[in-house]
């Protein structure tokens, strides 16, 4: 593997890419450069703005000339580099089910990390930059977890980001996922409301009355012998929210490797079942550009709709 090299780049910052922190607009310019390295050079002064030092925490303005020094590290120091999961990366972009100028949406496969991290050295945002070297600024949205299918948005501004982080942050986002739980969910549980506390060590999710307040909206869309498929619609955020109300009311989602039940597993598994069965499957949103309402659908992989059809035969 050769070294990787950078030359020195000058970049003039507009109002789209104002507001945003040095570093994480370095980690974003350096993408195959270790982050550790990106706070070496600018503790070390080599990065000016305006012809002068500046801190991490310093915020971009418009107008703003900032001078990016040239980089260079030996194979050995690479982090990370997105080339050892070229299959992958190339998967993705059949995956892009829209994208224009503002944002691109992906329907994220089960198993791939939104971001690299916690031991993870490859993720779906590393692999869209690679897949899109020219674009000057990609960054999620939001997140949905590992091994969750679906809709993922990403924003290719940071207007486009602005925008939409805050129809998040105001609950106008409507978010439905397709989740096929053990038993028979009642007809009559259309809402679970129970506070959940994340343990920050084990990043186990429980309920509990001290927790954030948590809410899920549920709709059945079919029944089965030992199993039923939901639509969940979370109007909060909380980490694994879906999973752990699903079994806070006794119906665990199928292949869930931390709230589930191995007896749901086993019976599922006979229909060639052998992932979290979760999905993000729409998404309605105002375009951050247009302000036209969107209505977006990801479908579901073939090993889901197989394992329905497994189901109504049983």
């Amino acid at each position: 593997m050769n070294d990787i090299k950078t030359e020195v780049k000058f970049v003039d910052i507009d109002a789209d890419m104002a507001g945003q922190r040095i570093d994480n607009f370095l980690r974003n310019q350096l993408k195959q450069i270790p982050k550790s390295m990106v706070y070496r050079i600018l503790r070390k002064g080599e990065v000016r703005v305006n012809k002068k030092r500046v801190k991490a925490e310093y915020k971009l303005q418009a107008g703003d000339m900032v001078r990016i020094p040239p980089v260079r590290i030996s194979a050995e120091e690479d982090a990370a580099p997105v080339s050892t999961k070229l299959d992958k990366v190339s998967e993705l972009e059949h995956c892009i089910i829209f994208e224009d100028d503002s944002m691109l949406i992906l329907n994220k496969p089960s198993g791939t990390a939104v971001h690299g991290g916690s031991g993870l050295k490859f993720g779906a945002i590393e692999a869209l930059r690679a897949l899109r070297p020219q674009a000057r600024f990609l960054e999620l949205v939001h997140r949905i977890d590992r091994d969750t299918s679906g809709i993922l948005l990403v924003a290719k501004k940071r207007s486009a980001l602005r925008h939409l982080q805050t129809q998040f942050r105001e609950k106008t986002v409507q978010k439905y996922y397709f989740a096929l739980v053990m038993g028979e969910w009642k007809s009559s549980c259309k809402v679970v409301k129970a506070p959940l506390l994340k343990n920050e060590v084990n990043s186990i999710v429980r309920v509990n009355p001290n927790g954030k307040p948590s809410e899920t909206r549920y709709k059945i869309l079919e029944k089965f012998n030992q199993a039923t498929l939901v639509q969940a619609s979370p109007i909060t955020g909380r980490t694994h929210q879906i999973r752990v109300h699903c079994q806070y009311v006794g119906h665990p989602i199928a292949w869930d490797d931390r709230y589930g039940d191995r007896r749901f597993d086993a019976y599922t598994g006979q229909v060639g079942l052998n992932r979290l069965f979760l999905h993000a499957a729409n998404i309605k949103f105002i375009h951050p550009a247009t302000e036209e309402a969107m209505d977006i659908s990801a479908p579901m992989e073939a090993k889901l709709e197989k394992a329905l059809t497994g189901l109504r035969t049983k």
